[in-house]
């Protein structure tokens, strides 16, 4: 369990355009299981949405009940109720859905900024209309919005915030290649090498802004880079730096770190183990975390709201759905012809194997969350690695994942057996281990739980941006040349919110001409 961040002491406010003179409230009832032996004061109230520096697009908070004599329930109650409003009279919208019941007896409560705060926010958790844990929480401010421009000059002082963890055992795989990083022989060879490959960005990060220039004719998810990009450089002062992104699916450079020629430092989304790439989040979690709240349904926070059915009542079947962007999907389909008892499986649909449909036919579309009424769910890669499989894992059923080259940014931490139950490339062994589960429930719902919890500290939405910090400033300390922006290159804008528009209380020397021109 982790401790609540301590907030920082008041700063001086500084004045602000008025849109109201009402102070935003926001109440929410949370409907779950009664449990009378709640202790208002025993439980535990922690997450980086109770940080006035943890600046995020949804910030978030935990609530884990505990009992009257010290011990977590494992249940989630009802008769929670929490408010949010600010501490100046301008009205700040503060948009806060219904908290997520996570079915483990903690809560998740989301909130959104409309706007900034430059005196603060105060937080109060009640149960039964008594103060839960340390409530009512104070965020001194400023409380900075999501779109306001006001990097944290100190990047010491922004990942404290974020808790960010020292090391990342995949950045330091990625840049065991890359001893140090040559900036004019990249400018000389990428170009040649990697250009007609049609998903390659050329990105300059300098004084805090950013520069883009495309080098394939396919590059139309660099605004995904882009805005990830934006939303760090909002935040905290990025180090100069100059890289190559791959917003393709297939990782590029296959020379070894022997190799001679020397392997390029590309980075991609995916990373796999015949290439040398260096890995950031995949653009699908990035984005859903980016816009969680504001039109995406699924993403790394609504997820753990929606795993379906306590595991008692799940089905007892593999279940699966998606494109044949495979052929192994192809053959779980077959596979589920014939054991109906066993799995449930289905192509949604073709593209690759479209002479296959009349044979294995089309399955309809299943909404996500709708997967886990079954107790398992069967990851098959699809191009690359599927992109669900941070999903799957963060729901209340077992991943059944198949062996893979291919690799996410966080797949270091998780262990087969202990996490997800592998198997093979061919899926030979899938139905022997669906049975094996069915015959071994409680191990099964253990190694369910397992990856669930561990899954759950790794994608929170804030070690996403702390995650592509470090691999920038990893990135920066080999550059053994200056970076440069390049009289090709366009200057990518902040982009423009007139209904955030924020005071940056920070001092003004500490700001560099260019970005004092945003604010």
């Amino acid at each position: 369990m982790l401790p609540h961040i301590n907030t920082r002491s008041a700063c001086s406010s500084v004045s602000r355009v008025a849109v109201a003179s009402l102070v935003a409230a926001v109440c929410v009832h949370v409907g779950c299981s009664v449990s009378p032996e709640i202790d208002a004061r025993r439980c535990v109230v922690w997450g980086p949405g109770l940080s006035p520096d943890a600046v995020l697009p949804v910030r978030y908070f935990y609530i884990q009940s505990v009992d009257s004599e010290g011990h977590n329930l494992s249940a989630s109650p009802d008769s929670f109720r929490v408010k949010i409003w600010s501490l100046e009279k301008e009205f700040v919208r503060v948009h806060v859905p219904a908290p997520l019941d996570r079915g483990d007896g903690s809560l998740l409560v989301r909130y959104r900024l409309y706007g900034s705060s430059s005196k603060g926010l105060k937080i109060e958790v009640l149960y039964q209309d008594k103060p839960v844990a340390d409530s009512p929480y104070t965020l001194q401010g400023p409380v900075y919005h999501e779109s306001c421009v006001c990097p944290e000059r100190d990047p010491s002082v922004w990942r404290s915030a974020l808790q960010c963890p020292e090391d990342e055992p995949q950045i330091q795989q990625d840049f065991l290649s890359f001893p140090s990083i040559d900036l004019q022989r990249l400018l000389r060879e990428v170009p040649e090498r990697f250009s007609r490959r049609g998903g390659l960005l050329h990105y300059s990060l300098v004084n805090n802004q950013l520069h883009r220039r495309s080098l394939g004719k396919y590059t139309d998810f660099k605004m995904f880079s882009d805005e990830m990009l934006l939303s760090l450089a909002r935040k905290v002062k990025l180090p100069d730096v100059e890289f190559y992104i791959n917003v393709g699916d297939w990782p590029m450079e296959n020379r070894k770190a022997g190799d001679e020629p020397g392997p390029l430092p590309i980075i991609s989304w995916c990373g796999s183990t015949d290439t040398r790439d260096i890995i950031l989040p995949t653009y699908d979690i990035t984005h859903s975390s980016l816009e969680a709240m504001r039109g995406v349904t699924s993403d790394l926070l609504s997820v753990q709201g929606h795993t379906g059915p306590v595991w008692s009542d799940k089905t007892e079947k593999a279940f699966f759905r998606g494109r044949d962007s495979r052929e192994e999907r192809l053959r779980l389909v077959a596979m589920s012809k014939e054991n109906p008892e066993l799995l449930d499986a289905g192509i949604t649909a073709y593209f690759f194997f479209r002479d296959r449909e009349k044979d294995l036919g089309k399955a309809p579309l299943v909404g996500f969350f709708d997967f886990f009424k079954y107790k398992y769910q069967v990851n098959v890669d699809g191009t690359v690695a599927a992109y669900r499989f941070p999903y799957l894992m963060l729901g209340n059923s077992l991943v059944f994942k198949q062996d893979s080259p291919y690799y996410e940014h966080f797949y270091t931490h998780l262990k087969a057996g202990v996490h997800y139950i592998p198997v093979k490339r061919d899926l030979s062994d899938l139905l022997q281990k669906i049975r094996w589960a069915q015959k071994n429930d409680t191990q099964a719902e253990a190694i369910a739980k397992s990856g669930q919890s561990l899954v759950r500290d790794l994608l929170q939405p804030h070690r996403l941006y702390c995650y592509y910090y470090s691999v920038l400033q990893t990135y920066a300390d080999r550059q053994s040349t200056r970076p440069a922006v390049h009289p090709d290159m366009e200057l990518v804008p902040q982009p423009s919110d007139p209904s955030a528009l924020c005071d940056c209380q920070r001092s003004s020397e500490e700001l560099d001409p260019l970005q004092k021109n945003e604010l």
